[in-house]
């Protein structure tokens, strides 16, 4: 793509031990990750309310999201991903095994178990 979003030549300018260092860095308990799956299509609308809520209220603890969708009525997955707040999806052309179709959603952030993640996903089920 040309967009040189990791150029190693260019970290090394700036860091010129990065090869050579050992690079302290510290982990952070607090950040976990959870993730679920579903055989059951999800409704399209109970998906978006949902997400944006989450977003709108929990965003700032919200590291990073991802997931495959599989919504009720349409023929392609959708993908998303996002950093806090901010999130971008798409389509991403048909499912390659019609019969493999399922959702899958990522979380990976602080209080993640305070914010009921499972029942909301759970409630976008199509009926």
């Amino acid at each position: 793509m040309g967009l040189n979003a990791f150029s190693l030549n260019r970290v090394l300018e700036v860091e010129p031990d990065f090869l050579t260092s050992d690079h302290d860095h510290e982990h952070d308990d607090d950040v976990t990750s959870v993730s679920f799956t579903t055989e059951t299509q999800l409704d399209l609308d109970k998906f978006q309310t949902w997400f944006g809520t989450l977003l709108q209220t929990h965003g700032q603890n919200i590291l990073r999201s991802k997931g495959i969708l599989d919504f009720a009525g349409q023929d392609d997955r959708y993908v998303f991903q996002g950093v806090h707040m901010l999130m971008s999806g798409s389509e991403m052309g048909p499912w390659p095994d019609s019969k493999a179709r399922n959702s899958r959603v990522v979380f990976i952030g602080r209080d993640l178990d305070k914010m009921s993640l499972e029942e909301g996903f759970e409630a976008c089920k199509a009926a």
